[in-house]
């Protein structure tokens, strides 16, 4: 069965191009041209990753994934038109899983669509690993894709998972934004990159961790993050 990916852009040439793209790659597509219709869509039946447009007429998309994070995790990618850091920032905060700046490549944006779907698959069990890390009163598990704090389950989306499970991993080491980022994402990080620290803030704040002393993903000024053992 193909993976359906639901996609909404009020430019509809834009969205009719995307929707060209990734039916050539044998995906599912469901394709709005405003927001709410959108967002009824992937609350009442979701998809297995959406692509939202930032600037809609109706309702933007950080409204939209702010909406489809209180219920659901499946993947999801922010097209922007603005350059700016905070408009990235935003998006990643709410619980976005990526984004891509406005105009892109098809091309592109297919091959994101692709590693945050392998990610998705990886976090819901379709690949076995058998490894877990206890951290005080964190517990991680790879094998089940799972993460407790306190006893209660934290709801991570995949990104957030994975970087938690990096820094679990090398615990007691310091770990550099620039060797997360290439870790987790898999891209080349470059400078004034602010993805890493965005997913960190909405990682601490799910963990419920004081800003400016948290208990677990410690914050190393000028060299990177660190959990201590």
């Amino acid at each position: 069965m193909s993976e359906r990916i639901l996609v909404v852009d009020d430019e509809k040439e834009i969205a009719d191009l995307v929707e060209v793209y990734l039916l050539n790659d044998n995906y599912e597509v469901t394709k709005f041209y405003n927001g709410r219709e959108a967002l009824e869509s992937a609350l009442s039946n979701p998809p297995d990753l959406a692509v939202l447009d930032v600037m809609l007429p109706d309702m933007d998309g950080f409204e939209i994934c702010k909406r489809i994070r209180e219920q659901h995790y499946f993947p999801i990618i922010m097209l922007t038109a603005k350059v700016e850091d905070m408009d990235k920032i935003m998006g990643l905060t709410l619980g976005a899983d990526d984004y891509i700046t406005k105009p892109f490549n098809p091309l592109e944006l297919v091959a994101r669509v692709k590693t945050q779907l392998r990610r998705y698959k990886r976090y819901n069990g379709a690949e076995e690993v058998e490894n877990s890390v206890d951290i005080r009163s964190l517990h991680i598990s790879k094998s089940s894709h799972s993460c407790t704090l306190n006893g209660e389950l934290l709801n991570l989306t995949p990104m957030e998972f994975d970087i938690l499970w990096y820094l679990c991993e090398r615990r007691g080491n310091v770990v550099s934004s620039e060797e997360l980022f290439e870790q987790v994402w898999g891209e080349k990080f470059l400078d004034q990159n602010n993805t890493v620290m965005a997913h960190i803030a909405r990682l601490r704040e799910k963990m419920k961790e004081p800003a400016r002393k948290p208990r677990y993903v410690k914050t190393v000024w000028g060299v990177g993050y660190t959990i201590e053992a």
